[in-house]
Parts: structure tokens; C-alpha cells; sequence
């Protein structure tokens, strides 16, 4: 009946949004569940990863965007749930380790003895789930927007994000305007559907240049 991915809202789940303009390289990097490298600790933080795997989520298991939810669950042991038509549910729990899912995708279908503690529910006795504030992360949006208008719009959006945190990480701009200038490139793409492999490259390098643009110019 649906999927539904969590978030753990990243280091800023409980801060004002009108603080975000003021946010550092070091707290934004400094995530309160997971271990990961830079590029995707700042998406988690503005829930740009979210919004990748909406997209992901949507063409591998070949569903609408309607039938995708995302949920912030501060914890990070719930991973996903899929719900089925009959009313259950079933969910994907672990400790947050990314040795976990980096060693289902080298040896799918089968899983490694890996040394990782495993989940004890008694120790998680308050895993709590809320709806994402779209106010606050008005990221998510973006992702049904691309499904929506489909075409090349999701290789300008990914673009526009790999530049923009770049540029942040960088000391070039500030933590609020990195989707502001994702949203920018976006709204200034002419999107091309049933597109060829080679305009959604074309895409890719105009959303790169149209980005660094916007930050240095």
C-alpha cells in the first residue's frame, strides 16, 4: 500500500528555522545517530537524502509518489516500514551502522556475519515517529516536484545539491541557502521529459554551471 522512509531530522530536528542562517560547518557535520562522510551528513541535515531516496524509491520498485511517506524518527533504528494493503506492517531495524546496508548491496541477496551489536527493542522503549515539518525542510517537496514534473529535472536537482553543499562546506554560502539555491536552478531549468541519456548529462553540466553562477556570481 505504501512505503514509508525515516529520517532522523539530522542536528537541527529541534532547532528554530529562523536560527538556520547561522549555521556552522561544525554543528551541521555533526550528526546526533550516524558516522558518515560530509557530503551526506549535510544532506541529512537539510533531508536532502530524503529526497534522493523518494526518488530512488519511486523507479526501483516501480510505485507512484503518492504511495511514498516520509517519517522523522529521532532514533534511527526503524530504517523503513512498508505497509500492506490488509492494514500490518512490517519494519527494517538496526543500530545506525552503515557497515549494514554498504554490505547488503555488495553481497545481495546474501548477508555477511558482520560484528555489529544487534538492536535490543528493551533498550528503545520511546522510538518516536513524527511528519516531517515542511516548513522547516522544505526539501522533501522538491523530491515530488521532480516525480511529478519527471524528465531531467532530477539530475539539475542532484547537481544543484552537489555544488551548493560544496559550496557551504566551503565558507562560500550559508547552511538556508543551500535548497534556496537548489530551488533556483530548478526554477530556472526547462525540463525535458522522455529524455535521452545525453540530455539528462547536458542537464547535469547546465545545473553545475547555472549553481556556481548563482553562489560566485
Amino acid at each position: 500500500k505504501r512505503i514509508i522512509i525515516t529520517a532522523s531530522g539530522g542536528p537541527f530536528l529541534n532547532t528554530p528555522a529562523e536560527d538556520l542562517k547561522s549555521i556552522t560547518v561544525e554543528s551541521a557535520l555533526n550528526h546526533p545517530t550516524w558516522k558518515m562522510g560530509k557530503k551526506i551528513t549535510i544532506d541529512s541535515s537539510t533531508l536532502m537524502n530524503k529526497c534522493f531516496e523518494i526518488i530512488e524509491a519511486r523507479w526501483l520498485f516501480n510505485i507512484s509518489s503518492q504511495m511514498i511517506n516520509v517519517w522523522i524518527h529521532p532514533q534511527s533504528i526503524v530504517h523503513s516500514i512498508v505497509e500492506f494493503v490488509d492494514g500490518s506492517m512490517i519494519s527494517q531495524m538496526s543500530l545506525p551502522d552503515m557497515k549494514i546496508p554498504i554490505a547488503y548491496a555488495l553481497t545481495y541477496p546474501e548477508r555477511l556475519n558482520l560484528d555489529v551489536k544487534p538492536v535490543n527493542p528493551i533498550d528503545y522503549n520511546n522510538l518516536e515517529f513524527m511528519e516531517v515539518d515542511e516548513k522547516k525542510f522544505p526539501s522533501i517537496q522538491l523530491a515530488y516536484r521532480v516525480l511529478e514534473e519527471d524528465g531531467t529535472l532530477s539530475s539539475v536537482m542532484n547537481a544543484a545539491n552537489e555544488i551548493a553543499v560544496n559550496a557551504f562546506l566551503n565558507g562560500k554560502i550559508r547552511f538556508d541557502s543551500i535548497l534556496n539555491t537548489i530551488q533556483k536552478v530548478m526554477d530556472n531549468h526547462t525540463n525535458i521529459e522522455n529524455c535521452s541519456l545525453e540530455q539528462i548529462m547536458d542537464a547535469d553540466i547546465w545545473s553545475r554551471k547555472k549553481t556556481k553562477e548563482l553562489i560566485y556570481n
